[in-house]
């Protein structure tokens, strides 16, 4: 087996994976997968950014692991890379030399290993999405797969599209016909020959994190910055206390804000109001600007949304809450309002009652619920016809979605452009030599009683 590993700096936490594949893997198969992973332990890199070594620090633990899982005879010949996203493109907006110190740090770390590192950078949302959406179509064989003769074969189905939900930024990649209208968000792929056109987009500050951190700032700014402000999107029975500098330490916040000093601490009291919730949450698009024939929200152009959808990332652990915690199917759009709305509608203990160990998000499920569901609705614009074509889901088989496998796919040139080669795989000259076995017995089986038949009957008579 050959290896290959992949750090996915996110804004919320690090991952790493491992994969491998087949040593003597032709150029055009598809047959990576997922060996094991690791979650480093503590925040994203973007947080060290008043101590950077931290950063590089905290990947010890995880790197580590990977000794242990990549043999030692192939510890020198493992691809190793680091891809940081959004929490990392905010610290590259709010201070490009920290983010650079940042890395560098974190790649200082990575060459004292003996894999053969490869680069650690700042992906763009563009490529984020992209790799996300080739990493689902290839662990679902929409690319290529193997045909029952061992052949490879392409398999005349669509592709899918793919919505990842992170914590600083989101994004929804997928195929189309449609006229892209804004050159930015098209992306042309030759994949195995075959050319893909695909419309994609990264809403910056639309992630799980900074979309809670840009309604406080609205909740506040909607009571004048009072000592004591409700919020409607926490259940009743839960309040917590809050430095202002918490709220407004980031790019997506700091236009909003205020003259006060940021060491002040404000007090936010749940209401466990849904309706109000909704109306909060949906100030934070916005849906009237569009100098395009058709946008999704903040004058970003969007073709139709078609065919199937995979949603991964906080898509996944949202609606798996729903469905798990909250015993509510998700179905249809107004199955995901009217579960946002009853998971608004509990209270605190009751919550605490049914998920203890997922406490620390908990307050937060009725607010990422309802945005969910007004992001895939009024923004993506999906409806009762093609929202029941979004399947939430992790991984695919064993192997987590998201853009780290696309993303070693495409530096390690595994995925070539043209198409896979028209001679059939070693596995088809053994199908071949078993089915000629299999007739020659079958055939000999048969004359043999045949004869034995005849035998018998010229014996009777």
């Amino acid at each position: 087996l050959q290896y290959g590993i992949v750090l996915d700096a996110g804004s919320s936490h690090t991952a790493m994976f491992v994969y491998k594949w087949p040593a003597d893997k032709e150029n055009d198969t598809g047959v990576v997968s997922e060996h094991s992973m690791c979650d480093v332990e503590g925040p994203g890199i973007s947080s060290y950014s008043s101590n950077p070594l931290a950063a590089g620090t905290s990947l010890e633990h995880c790197l580590n692991q990977a000794l242990r899982d990549v043999p030692k005879e192939k510890h020198v010949g493992t691809p190793l890379y680091l891809g940081a996203t959004a929490g990392m493109r905010l610290l590259n907006i709010s201070d490009p030399q920290v983010s650079d110190t940042v890395l560098r740090a974190v790649a200082a770390m990575l060459k004292r290993y003996p894999f053969d590192f490869r680069g650690a950078k700042i992906l763009s949302g563009e490529e984020e999405g992209v790799f996300g959406w080739v990493t689902a179509n290839y662990l679902l064989e929409n690319f290529i797969k193997r045909g029952w003769l061992g052949e490879w074969i392409q398999p005349q189905k669509k592709t899918l599209g793919a919505m990842d939900f992170g914590g600083a930024s989101t994004q929804i990649t997928f195929e189309t016909r449609d006229t892209i209208e804004n050159p930015r968000n098209e992306v042309m792929l030759k994949l195995y020959g075959q050319a893909y056109k695909v419309y994609t987009h990264s809403f910056l500050c639309y992630g799980r994190d900074q979309v809670l951190k840009r309604l406080l700032s609205k909740l506040l700014q909607a009571e004048s910055y009072q000592e004591t402000v409700s919020h409607p999107c926490w259940p009743m029975g839960y309040n917590k206390s809050l430095l202002m500098s918490s709220i407004y330490d980031s790019p997506c916040t700091e236009k909003e804000r205020p003259s006060l000093a940021l060491n002040t601490t404000v007090t936010l009291v749940g209401t466990g109001n849904g309706n109000l919730c909704a109306l909060h949450v949906s100030k934070l698009f916005d849906f009237t600007s569009c100098s395009f024939s058709h946008c999704s929200f903040d004058g970003v152009f969007q073709p139709k949304v078609s065919g199937s959808f995979i949603a991964f990332s906080a898509f996944f652990y949202t609606v798996d809450f729903i469905q798990t915690v909250m015993g509510r199917p998700v179905h249809l759009p107004s199955d995901l309002k009217d579960a946002a709305e009853t998971i608004c509608a509990t209270s605190w203990s009751e919550l605490l009652q049914k998920a203890p160990k997922l406490e620390k998000r908990l307050p937060d499920y009725c607010a990422v619920s309802t945005f969910v569901y007004l992001l895939t609705t009024k923004g993506y614009s999906f409806n009762n016809h093609s929202f029941p074509n979004i399947a939430f889901q992790k991984k695919a088989g064993e192997t987590s979605i998201g853009w780290a496998l696309g993303y070693m796919l495409n530096l390690t040139n595994m995925i070539p452009a043209e198409k896979p080669s028209s001679h059939k795989s070693i596995l088809y000259n053994y199908w071949v030599i078993l089915i000629l076995l299999f007739v020659v017995t079958t055939l000999t089986s048969l004359v043999t009683a045949i004869c034995l038949l005849r035998h018998s009957k010229s014996s009777i008579i």
